[in-house]
């Protein structure tokens, strides 16, 4: 068993000073024999390193939109099929007076389907758009790396965004048209209710004609409830469903806005922090060349310093040796003649 430095400088001072024996000394035990809870991650840290990289800003309005969408697409589907039933039975008797009306909102439910599906596809693009930036920006799975292909598609989704935007402003502002006919009819029903008119023979003259605001030709049959029969059209319950579906799929049209609006905002700073991180990543690889070929430098001038020296050395040793040499020679030479001259 190999000691540690603290053991052998703990039996150091034991036999410095015997009497220091009567202490027991307890090795403490080091990292390699207690396994610690930070040198191997678990499932806690693996769970805080997951949510770092989620994108919370866009999850909120995936979330939004989606709820948004759902909201126009399912409550607008039903109201117009509800307008369309109010109108066949009590403003257009005539199928053919409404047959361009039926055809319009036929076409409108099915491009409703089409909403519904591309967003659906869209927010989950965006989405994982954002987990991808997110988890790049941060450096959460690897070395980062960033392409121009892919600040491209940034900015090609920025582009989309902004132009989806546009175009849900212009629902938002459409889909507040039948709120307002919807209103109007409603806010007529409760003055037919009110106490100042109700048992007065005015009641009867006071209408609605549903021809004024486009929807039906002005040659439609009645066209044109008053009194009585106005009210018992509030008191359905499929012109209390389309009212108040309108109402719900005008605050969807709206949601939508803002989460557009959001995916905007949050694409546009994504697309920013990816052209910064493209920049520092072609300087650090700058840098990181420059620096290898410094390295490359002073390896080869340490390996030319390096023969140099060893070459100085041979040389000083073979001058040495031959100098020893000659030496030799001179003292062998007088050695002898001495040895002549007394023989």
């Amino acid at each position: 068993m190999v000691n540690s430095r603290a053991e052998m400088e703990i039996g150091r001072y034991h036999w410095m000073y015997p009497g220091s024996k009567n202490h027991q000394y307890h090795p403490v035990p080091t990292l390699g024999d207690r396994a610690s809870p930070l040198s191997s991650p678990g499932c806690f840290e693996c769970c805080i390193k997951c949510l770092g990289g989620v994108p919370y800003a866009s999850l909120v309005a995936t979330i939004l939109c989606f709820s948004g969408v759902a909201l126009f697409c399912g409550c607008g589907h039903v109201a117009l099929a509800g307008t369309v039933a109010i109108l066949e039975q009590h403003f257009s008797t005539n199928a053919s007076d409404h047959a361009l009306l039926s055809e319009v909102i036929q076409l409108m439910q099915y491009v409703i389907y089409g909403i519904a599906s591309f967003f659906f596809l869209y927010g989950i693009i965006l989405l994982a758009e954002g987990f991808y930036t997110t988890s790049a920006v941060k450096e959460l799975h690897g070395e980062f790396k960033t392409t121009a292909c892919g600040r491209c598609i940034s900015g090609m989704f920025v582009f989309l965004t902004y132009v989806l935007g546009v175009a849900w402003l212009g629902v938002f502002g459409f889909s507040a048209v039948p709120v307002f006919m919807f209103y109007n009819i409603w806010s007529t029903c409760e003055v037919i209710k009110s106490p100042q008119t109700n048992g007065t023979t005015g009641v009867e003259q006071i209408c609605v004609d549903i021809r004024q605001y486009g929807i039906i030709p002005w040659n439609a049959f009645p066209g044109k409830i008053c009194g009585s029969a106005l009210e018992n059209i509030c008191n359905t319950n499929e012109f209390y469903m389309s009212y108040h579906l309108f109402i719900v799929a005008c605050a969807g049209a709206g949601a939508t806005v803002i989460a557009l609006i959001h995916f905007l905002m949050i694409l546009s700073s994504n697309w920013a922090y990816l052209k910064d991180a493209s920049k520092m990543q072609a300087y650090q690889d700058i840098k990181a060349k420059e620096e290898q070929e410094l390295q490359d430098i002073q390896s080869r001038s340490k390996e030319q310093l390096n023969s140099y020296t060893n070459h100085q050395t041979a040389a000083l040793q073979y001058r040495c040796v031959s100098h020893q040499t000659n030496v030799d020679v001179q003292t062998l030479h007088c050695l002898s003649q001495a040895a002549g001259m007394y023989l």
